[in-house]
């Protein structure tokens, strides 16, 4: 039996349904030889440890507990349990000394997954310390990778200890594809996609005739949008995937780097105009532009997407016509779609498509990303 000791950064809506599959595929991971031994989970203002992180572990019906705590809004410094489980709560100026202090005690010996999914990049001095101690990091928040080029280096500095598939394509096989083939020799001269589930489904709506003020207000109403929709229609979502997929592939460059259509004007911006009055007033005034481009596209024989191109040193995302019988122009609803062309995958590309969003996908996303660096841990 393989046991993987899990630190769990990040305990919104992904980080609680991680949990969540971790304790309901307890039996399937026995029946593979592998336990995961959650040690610790961090919230933005706290952080809970076992006592003894060599023996010890959270039970499911006290990670269960956490996990209703957190989705009633509740902060880990409240945490109150009857499970007998010996814990120690940290305020967050005290978590990420314990932090590499657990990584120094079990890097060299049994290991240590430490697993972010927050939305932070406060996370990212730790996580750099932590891979130096022998440690593996997965990842689904997108800041740590789309920091500078030097931060970037030194997490992507032992491959064989970072996964990260569902920063980009949340449970899609996006990194896993890229990564094989690469190392198989086969050089990749073009990638074009659609990698936001929200910016998928209002385009494709949108192309139904449909106002892009209602469409995003019932992209709203159905969870598909941030709090304040105009952090998914900035387009700087998807311009931090389209920098890690370029990172990967070997460009050099940071987020400045790439251009970002934003699907409205700055005078609509967050420190000008409150969310309420962007849903109410600022929407409105930007339907026109949006149908006119639709109905222009169509006369062409396409049909509008929102999409990341990477091709030689052009890396930029916004809005472009697409063939409506191409992988892209199929697409509808909130799936994400990836197109890869290279020298094997030339006149067709190699398409990767399927639910790009949700914290259940993403959570399965990162649940496999821990699996597989399995082989990195001791058997016991």
């Amino acid at each position: 039996m393989k046991t993987i000791p899990v630190v769990l950064m990040g305990c919104g809506g992904v980080g609680r349904q991680l949990l969540h599959h971790i304790v309901s595929s307890r039996s399937l991971h026995a029946s593979l030889g592998v336990h995961l031994r959650v040690v610790g989970v961090c919230d933005s203002k706290s952080s809970i440890f076992v006592s003894d992180v060599l023996s010890m572990e959270f039970d499911d019906k006290f990670l269960l507990e956490l996990c209703q705590l957190k989705s009633n809004g509740s902060s880990l410094l409240t945490l109150s349990t009857t499970s007998g489980v010996e814990y120690q709560v940290l305020i967050n100026s005290d978590s990420a000394t314990k932090l590499i202090d657990i990584a120094a005690l079990l890097g060299k010996s049994m290991g240590l997954a430490l697993v972010d999914c927050s939305a932070s990049s406060e996370t990212i001095g730790v996580m750099k310390q932590v891979v130096d101690l022998g440690c593996c990091v997965v990842m689904a928040n997108k800041k740590p990778l789309t920091s500078t080029m030097e931060d970037y280096d030194k997490l992507v500095s032992h491959p064989r200890r970072i996964r990260h598939e569902s920063t980009v394509g949340a449970g899609l096989p996006v990194i896993a594809s890229l990564n094989r083939i690469l190392s198989s020799g086969d050089s990749v001269h073009r990638v074009v996609g659609s990698l936001s589930g929200t910016l998928g489904y209002v385009m494709s709506e949108v192309e139904d005739g449909k106002p892009l003020s209602q469409v995003v207000k019932a992209a709203k109403s159905l969870g598909y949008t941030e709090p304040d929709p105009r952090d998914d229609l900035s387009g700087m979502d998807v311009a931090r995937k389209a920098l890690i997929l370029a990172r990967l592939l070997g460009r050099r460059i940071n987020l400045d780097s790439i251009k970002i259509e934003s699907l409205y004007p700055e005078v609509m911006g967050s420190n000008v105009m409150s969310v309420e009055d962007f849903l109410d007033n600022g929407l409105l005034l930007l339907d026109k532009d949006i149908q006119e481009r639709v109905n222009k596209a169509s006369l062409n024989g396409n049909v509008l997407r929102y999409v990341c191109v990477i091709e030689g040193s052009r890396c930029e995302v916004g809005i472009q016509e697409v063939p409506k019988d191409s992988p892209l122009g199929r697409l509808r609803g909130s799936d994400n779609v990836l197109e890869i062309y290279s020298r094997c995958y030339s006149a067709q590309p190699l398409v990767i498509q399927g639910a790009g969003a949700g914290n259940d996908t993403t959570a399965a996303g990162v649940l496999a990303d821990i699996l597989d660096i399995q082989d990195l841990f001791p058997e016991k």
